[in-house]
């Protein structure tokens, strides 16, 4: 038994004047309670109960040491009561990651709906392309999308990514609209260098196979902003993920191209550092949310976040 559990023991036995008593609160015998005051006497060098057939009680340096033994005894019980409340409520700091554009685009609007619902908790929002330690960066829970990696960090699947194939009117009246996967090849691609780095687009025509086409083009970037805008500026066909072109879809400044064929979709992930002991205000944030990336989840977004 540690110092600290004889210190609560011998409190007990002063306040309750039994060792019998606390041997049954501390699930244990009569004996090892006595044989637990004797060590801490011992120890000491002082004698600190006297006993008796009515009871116990305090010796000059037993009441001394017993104000002080009670007060860290409660100050661990308060400590340790802290900690469980915060665990049990949504409040403090959460620390979330994300991409760049998904969080931009889709994370800040849910983020600041779940601060207005739970006012004592504080965001701290963080956006990196690359995928970061979260232990080692302090983040509570990060969005991320495509398959995980194996790993010992905890995760929940919200939903999908679609992506979409997308280009401006003009652009298809001066180069003409595809047909079908292959006439890829014949037009100016914009190539997201974080997902089609090796310039193949792997698509799904219209009989479900898998297709692979070899694109080429003059604009290769790792931002899915920077690809929209030179698509609507004309300059080429690129893949995005619906919600980056949702808005302008809308507009008609863009159009999808190759509706009968699919991208690969990726699969969103709520992702925190362990699968055990996890925060509530971690669980809070993920069950908020569940049901928000169900079937045609961009459409709710706000328009131009």
């Amino acid at each position: 038994m540690d110092r600290l559990d004889a210190m609560h023991m011998f409190v007990r036995v002063v306040e309750t004047s039994s060792f019998t008593k606390v041997a049954h609160e501390f699930a244990t015998t009569q004996p090892t309670v006595t044989k637990q005051i004797a060590a801490m006497e011992a120890r000491l060098k002082v004698r600190l109960l006297n006993r008796n057939t009515r009871g116990v009680s305090l010796t000059e340096a037993g009441a001394l040491y017993y104000e002080k033994c009670k007060a860290i005894v409660n100050d661990v019980a308060e400590a340790d009561k802290v900690v469980q409340v915060r665990q049990t409520q949504v409040q403090g700091q959460l620390r979330i990651g994300s991409s760049v554009a998904f969080g931009r685009r889709v994370l800040i609007p849910l983020a600041l709906e779940f601060m207005a619902h739970n006012p004592q908790v504080q965001v701290d929002l963080s956006f990196e392309d690359r995928y970061t330690d979260l232990v080692a960066n302090g983040i509570d829970v990060a969005l991320r999308l495509g398959k995980l990696a194996d790993s010992s960090l905890g995760a929940r699947t919200l939903g999908v990514n679609p992506w979409v194939l997308v280009a401006s009117p003009t652009y298809l009246r001066k180069r003409g609209t595809p047909r079908r996967p292959s006439d890829l090849k014949e037009h100016a691609t914009l190539i997201y260098s974080s997902v089609q780095g090796n310039d193949i687009w792997r698509l799904r025509n219209a009989s479900g196979e898998p297709v692979s086409v070899a694109v080429t083009g003059r604009l290769r970037s790792n931002n899915l902003s920077a690809l929209l805008a030179a698509s609507r500026s004309h300059m080429g066909i690129a893949a995005l993920p619906r919600y980056v072109a949702h808005d302008s879809l809308e507009a008609g400044r863009v159009v999808e191209v190759l509706k009968t064929c699919r991208l690969p979709e990726q699969e969103i992930h709520a992702v925190y550092p362990s699968p055990r002991l996890v925060s509530q205000k971690v669980q809070s944030f993920i069950a908020f949310l569940q049901g928000r990336f169900d079937a045609e989840w961009w459409e709710t977004l706000p328009r131009g976040a």
